[in-house]
């Protein structure tokens, strides 16, 4: 069995509100083994098979759906893939730990869109950009709530959805993985 992170977007924002204890309810009744949550927004940990993990983002997505009414993307890692997300970021110690994060997309995003992301934020703020695999490091220079920058212009610049986390919390869901 490997261990995984299932990282729910829309969960305990803009009035989507899911205990930690009815999350793991839900994916119980799914037949996954080992759950756990890490911080309450939605980050679900759990023991998976070596099966292929195609599909796997789509039946959480549906779950959430069918019961909670919420619409929810979800990034499923592992423990190297959040690893990576750690040693990976470039902003890391240089910008404070709750204003750097990383935004865990469903797909690699495209050179070129990524460099349309950066150009078309210059102009609207100071956050730092920097890719990575399946993701993008942030630095909100100014503060994430006072940022311009909004999921629908990330998704709307890269072309495909993503939900962020702070250090802190990736350095905690890291932990428990370990």
């Amino acid at each position: 069995m490997t261990r995984y992170v299932a990282l729910f977007g829309s969960i305990n924002v803009g009035g989507n509100r899911v205990t930690m204890a009815d999350l793991r309810w839900a994916f119980e009744r799914e037949g996954l083994t080992g759950l756990e949550t890490v911080v309450a927004s939605g980050n679900l940990l759990f023991d998976y098979d070596d099966r292929p993990l195609d599909g796997l983002e789509d039946l959480f997505s549906h779950v959430m759906l069918d019961r909670f009414d919420i619409k929810s993307f979800v990034a499923v890692r592992d423990r190297a893939a959040i690893a990576e997300a750690v040693e990976g970021n470039p902003f890391t110690g240089i910008g404070a730990d709750n204003q750097v994060h990383t935004l865990f997309l469903e797909r690699q995003p495209d050179q070129a869109a990524f460099d349309k992301l950066v150009a078309d934020q210059a102009a609207r703020g100071l956050e730092k950009f920097a890719i990575g695999n399946r993701c993008i490091y942030i630095d909100f220079v100014e503060g994430v709530g006072d940022s311009k920058l909004s999921s629908a212009f990330l998704e709307r610049r890269l072309g495909c959805r993503g939900t962020a986390r702070n250090v802190r919390s990736i350095a905690r869901i890291l932990a428990k993985m370990s």
